[in-house]
């Protein structure tokens, strides 16, 4: 995920400022307590206690040495360089810069620190490590201080709300805390020392990055992020079989809308008989400037064929399992972060592409269609079993159709000549990736004005591994047994009565696919994209 600045911004005012100031009054009561020893006691039974673990422990002590060494100032530094080395080689400037001088000023800054106390390490008649110089603040702690502050800084700013950042912002936190105790059980540190160093060496950071990497020029215009008529009249699509708690989900919504300003949307659900066209359309009759579609990809679609050349953006709130077009637009799939591209992000036109069957389907889709394999994996998804493990279940699904027999399928790509192939699918696609980022369409672009297809043909079960390999290795040799084009009209023909789908939902079987581009007719909301990243 691009690094975005508006995620480490606080919707409380002051955070950061509270956080400074509580990090200063702790360094300076530690400070206190060390200049009059009035934690001489508590230090000592912390430093025996811990000294007691390790001294017994000789294959401990081993670990606790590894641990120092990695995580030294050399290992921090070197952590940090490579950190900046990737962000001046994404062009990130201000990020690299505070980078590196979060780890100067904190590694540098610590040492004179050292100086100005000189407090004595712990003494031990038959220490379990030696090592010299003065014990506060901890060298060790305020090094990963402020190295696993700057991890969080840029977990936070990379990536969005969900399980993904409380797993990394957890692991920073856990190998800081070992870091710490680390030095206390080899018995160098005090506690008051090592707590002094996480304290200082988070300090640097968050002050630094107050200073140098946050920057209003990476922030959006009030222009970039308007829609429509400006006069910010959003409609709610949504479909209630997929939003868990449908009033938290409203209320939600309303606090991100009040936060950008918006008033108070509109609100339609859908129905088992309805699945958003009716609704879409009694949103543009209410002469929103963006319609919110809130559910799986049937939702989506039927909101998007509705809104496009309307010139009304579309929001896409995924609560589905694929929440493919989501995935391909960089939209996140968590619902918080998604609402607030929604109302925050900016449009972007995107290609929607005409759908036709012989059997009588004429609609629309926003990222593949097919026939096949591909249309027996939909059709024999286990519903109650997408429930419980979401895109999972295609994969099941995916294992019990590998016996799809191959068929003839004759595949005419605008006016070149038609082509014939011995298939087991065939896939029409706006977009390019799959669940879990599978390129199987590697160059589609959602925006190029073309539809990009693949021909799949493995010549015996185990071709299906070769095939894989190329598709998650993105190889672009193509071959008989898994061929790709592009162009703006496609015809499919199959040799007999063949299942056929499009963005994931089965349609009837037929035999014949038609398939044509309409380039930019849809607006939708995306993340916005920062104009500078001087």
């Amino acid at each position: 995920m691009s690094i975005d600045l508006r995620r480490a911004e606080s919707v409380r005012g002051g955070v950061y400022a509270a956080v400074l100031v509580a990090l200063v009054v702790l360094l300076a009561a530690l400070a206190t307590l060390v200049v009059t020893d009035a934690s001489q006691d508590l230090d000592g039974e912390v430093a025996q206690a811990a000294f007691d673990i390790s001294y017994s422990r000789p294959w401990l002590v081993d670990l606790l040495e590894v641990i120092a060494l990695v995580l030294s100032n050399v290992g921090v530094g070197i952590a940090l360089a490579v950190v900046a080395a990737i962000a001046f080689g994404r062009r990130e400037w201000r990020i690299g810069i505070w980078v590196v001088l979060s780890g100067v000023v904190a590694i540098g800054g610590n040492a004179l620190v050292k100086l100005v106390f000189a407090r004595p390490r712990p003494a031990w008649e038959d220490p379990v490590h030696e090592i010299g110089g003065y014990s506060f603040p901890s060298g060790h702690a305020a090094g990963a201080g402020v190295l696993f502050t700057v991890l969080a800084m840029l977990t936070i700013v990379a990536t969005g709300r969900g399980w993904k950042r409380r797993i990394l912002l957890s692991l920073w936190t856990l190998l800081a805390l070992v870091t710490a105790a680390d030095r206390v059980l080899l018995g160098v540190h005090y506690l008051t020392d090592v707590t002094a160093g996480l304290a200082f060496g988070a300090l640097v950071a968050v002050a630094l990055w107050l200073v140098v990497a946050t920057d209003a020029s990476r922030l959006p215009s009030e222009l970039a992020v308007l829609t429509g008529t400006g006069r910010k009249r959003a409609a709610v699509v949504l479909n209630p079989s997929k939003v868990a708690d449908v009033e938290e989900f409203k209320t939600r919504v309303r606090l991100v809308a009040d936060q950008n300003e918006w008033n108070e949307p509109l609100w339609f659900e859908t129905t088992v008989e309805d699945p958003g066209y009716g609704q879409a359309q009694a949103a543009l009759e209410a002469d929103v400037d963006l319609i919110v579609a809130a559910g799986g990809d049937g939702t989506v679609r039927a909101v998007c064929e509705e809104a496009a050349r309307t010139g009304v953006a579309v929001a896409i709130i995924p609560h589905g399992t694929g929440n493919l077009l989501a995935r391909n637009l960089g939209v996140p799939l968590n619902p918080r972060d998604a609402l607030e591209v929604a109302f925050g992000g900016q449009d972007k036109a995107i290609d929607l592409a005409r759908f036709t069957t012989d059997a009588g389907v004429d609609t629309s889709f926003l990222v593949m269609a097919g026939l096949g394999m591909d249309a027996m994996i939909m059709t024999g998804v286990n519903d109650e079993l997408k429930k419980k493990v979401g895109w999972a279940a295609y994969f099941v699904s995916g294992v019990k159709a590998l016996r799809f027999p191959g068929m003839k399928v004759t595949i005419t790509v605008d006016d070149a000549e038609p082509r014939t192939f011995r298939a087991r699918t065939v896939v029409i696609g706006n977009v390019g990736f799959l669940q879990a980022g599978l390129p199987l369409l590697p160059d589609a672009q959602v925006d190029d004005g073309e539809l990009d297809v693949v021909v799949i043909a493995p010549r015996r079960l185990f071709g299906w591994v070769s095939i894989a390999l190329r598709v998650i290795a993105r190889r672009k040799r193509t071959n008989d047994r898994l061929d790709r084009f592009t162009g703006r009209r496609v015809h499919v023909k199959a040799s007999g009565p063949t299942p056929m789908q499009l963005d994931g939902d089965p349609v009837d079987e037929g035999t014949e696919i038609t398939a044509e581009v309409r380039p930019g007719v849809l607006l939708v909301r995306v993340p916005v994209v920062p104009t500078t990243k001087a």
